[in-house]
């Protein structure tokens, strides 16, 4: 299954993405939650129950809505550095021995097809095109063997990030680098397992149709199961939690001369069976509030 969430006429639920259409859950299985994380939340049942209207007559085009992030607020989003071999050697960097494991705050999830805000602060705005995995049970000390138990699905993810704030900061700062409002677009389905192989699909990222990255995710150094895994072993993971598996190379703060992110420039960033998500970086507006 492809689980969206979409807005149309004001309203925004759930539904099932099919060849671009889409069938309206809150129309065929109206007890289901209209919302993302409830719906995981309610786990197998949950999932038991939309896959039963898989053959339903579709409701709307693509065309006609609007698809949004699959969740507006992950309770977590976590991410692993330096996790293809390939990035790791042109950031001149050892292969690590464990997961480099940073976070983005959850303010910062974005739409798949939202703009991107450069802020005033940076003139090294980055792109990196990630597999994400979304959870999907309540778990801790999950073995390798039993990661593929909680995976709800899994998802495009952009890691864009304000390299002078992440490397060039003393001391260096990545949840600052990375976490700035918009800096997290994701989608634009959540995929479920039984459709995709995680470690054997492309990746591809292109700026203003310039291809810049492209790689299979069997270059992965720690694979989807490792990270659950490791990450599972310090802390509770939750239904919605989104995890970014990392980048390959080709990240614009490692050309010459940098490829960094100008305003204007779109960013889509592709993978093999999950579809594409594209955002437009603009200035970033006015966006001081105080509620």
């Amino acid at each position: 299954m492809k689980l969206i969430t979409f807005t149309e006429s004001d309203r925004t639920r759930i539904g099932l993405l099919q060849d671009g259409q889409i069938i309206d859950l809150s129309e065929v299985a109206p007890a289901l939650p209209k919302d993302m994380l409830a719906f995981l939340e309610a786990g197998d049942a949950g999932m038991q129950e939309a896959a039963n209207h898989l053959d339903a007559t579709p409701h709307f085009s693509v065309d006609d809505v609007v698809i949004e992030a699959p969740m507006k607020r992950p309770p977590k989003i976590l991410a692993i550095g330096l996790n293809y071999r390939a990035h790791a050697e042109e950031s001149n960097m050892e292969i690590p021995k464990f997961p480099v494991v940073f976070t983005k705050q959850a303010t910062s999830a974005n739409g798949p097809y939202e703009p991107i805000h450069s802020p005033e602060e940076t003139n090294m705005l980055d792109y990196e095109g990630e597999l994400g995995i979304v959870i999907g049970k309540r778990c801790r000390r999950v073995s390798k063997a039993d990661a593929n138990k909680v995976i709800a699905g899994f998802c495009i993810l952009n890691d864009v990030s304000v390299r002078e704030w992440q490397f060039l900061a003393t001391p260096p700062q990545f949840t600052m680098g990375k976490s700035w409002d918009t800096h997290s677009p994701f989608g634009p389905a959540i995929v479920t397992p039984d459709e995709v192989d995680p470690h054997n699909l492309m990746l591809r990222t292109f700026v203003n149709d310039a291809l810049r990255q492209e790689t299979n995710t069997d270059d992965l150094i720690f694979n989807c199961y490792d990270i659950i895994e490791f990450l599972s072993t310090a802390f509770t993971l939750e239904p919605g939690d989104v995890i970014a598996t990392g980048t390959p190379s080709g990240v614009g703060a490692a050309m010459q001369p940098l490829g960094t992110l100008q305003l204007g420039d779109r960013v889509k960033v592709e993978i093999q069976g999950l579809g594409f998500i594209e955002n437009e970086v603009i200035a970033e507006p006015d966006t001081a509030f105080i509620q």
